[in-house]
């Protein structure tokens, strides 16, 4: 998993490029199938929030590695994925910090947390916005 801090990043430094153009490709479609094999062939973009920042009472024995970012609904409690086709579309208001992480992590990710996650979000602020539930993203991986 390669992360990087949208913010920190000085000219020069040779990081990778945090995207995936397929999957920007698959979203102006708007077809789960193309955007499942986007998936299930390249990255995708996570935002992160910081270890620390993530720890609370009930886990004072955190690991120091930073954690995925999710939005929690805060009126129903329900508990939205936001993945990214490029870290450029990511909302300046979401963690400056993203991974790009590989098509086993995320479904190994949305198996884990299935039960919670009732929704998940690709591109949410644009160009092309979509929503998919993990059921039918964990199927479409798995196809």
């Amino acid at each position: 998993m390669a992360s990087a801090d949208q913010t920190d990043a000085a000219e020069g430094d040779e990081l990778p490029e945090f995207r995936n153009t397929a999957l920007s490709d698959a979203l102006q479609t708007q077809d789960l199938a193309a955007v499942a094999f986007a998936l299930r062939h390249g990255p995708t973009v996570v935002p992160l929030i910081a270890a620390d920042a993530a720890a609370d009472e009930s886990t004072p024995d955190a690991s120091g590695a930073d954690e995925v970012w999710t939005y929690r609904d805060p009126k129903t409690g329900q508990v939205a994925l936001l993945l990214f086709s490029d870290a450029a579309n990511k909302p300046a208001s979401l963690p400056a910090k993203v991974a790009l992480n590989s098509p086993g992590w995320l479904r190994a990710f949305l198996g884990l947390h299935e039960e919670t996650i009732t929704t998940v979000f690709f591109d949410i602020a644009g160009p092309h916005p979509m929503q998919a539930s993990p059921a039918a993203l964990i199927t479409a991986l798995d196809a």
